[in-house]
């Protein structure tokens, strides 16, 4: 049974949309690299996450070859993770079926990135960030670009997460 002091510790969620794919209609959608602009932007969210001190206990990643390779440039540029699981349902998935899958997190998880696609990222993001007022909060709500990075704070279980449940503490957009 899960500590009941659990519901009191902070959490954080960062929800990265992939970075920039190729757009090339004779391969399949799933197996899109990312473009030369898309490897530096990935690169540039890796390294914004470990100025942000921010290490992932756990990373939830579309099995898609843009956000496995989106995953693995900003690792490549020193953002860390304890495990990686790569799950189908993040494809394609809408804001509902990503959190269904983020409530499978851990409960020992106080760091998760979830890696994964538009327009579900933006969807997620925009219904679990409480405060509708904050510039940032505008911005991610209006364009949520490839690259674009949310980060979430939270005091619930994961299992437990919903609609207004985080506080955004920052959204950009990281360039290389």
């Amino acid at each position: 049974m899960a500590d009941p002091s659990d519901l009191l510790i902070d959490r954080t969620l960062v929800l990265l949309r992939h970075s920039k794919a190729v757009q090339d209609e004779s391969m399949p959608d799933f197996e899109r690299p990312l473009a030369d602009r898309g490897r530096a932007d990935a690169a540039a969210a890796g390294r914004y996450l470990v100025a942000q001190g921010i290490d992932a206990d756990l990373v939830l990643c579309s099995p898609s070859q843009r956000t496995r390779e989106t995953w693995r440039f900003a690792a490549e540029a020193g953002a860390a993770a304890t495990d990686v699981w790569y799950d189908r349902r993040i494809y394609n998935a809408d804001a509902d079926e990503l959190l269904d899958v983020i409530h499978e997190a851990p409960t020992e998880a106080r760091t998760v990135i979830l890696v994964g696609h538009g327009p579900g990222v933006p969807w997620l993001a925009d219904e679990l960030a409480l405060d509708g007022t904050s510039p940032e909060r505008v911005e991610l709500s209006q364009k949520y670009p490839t690259s674009g990075l949310a980060v979430l704070h939270l005091s619930c279980r994961w299992s437990d997460l919903g609609p207004d449940d985080a506080d955004l503490i920052s959204f950009v957009v990281p360039r290389g």
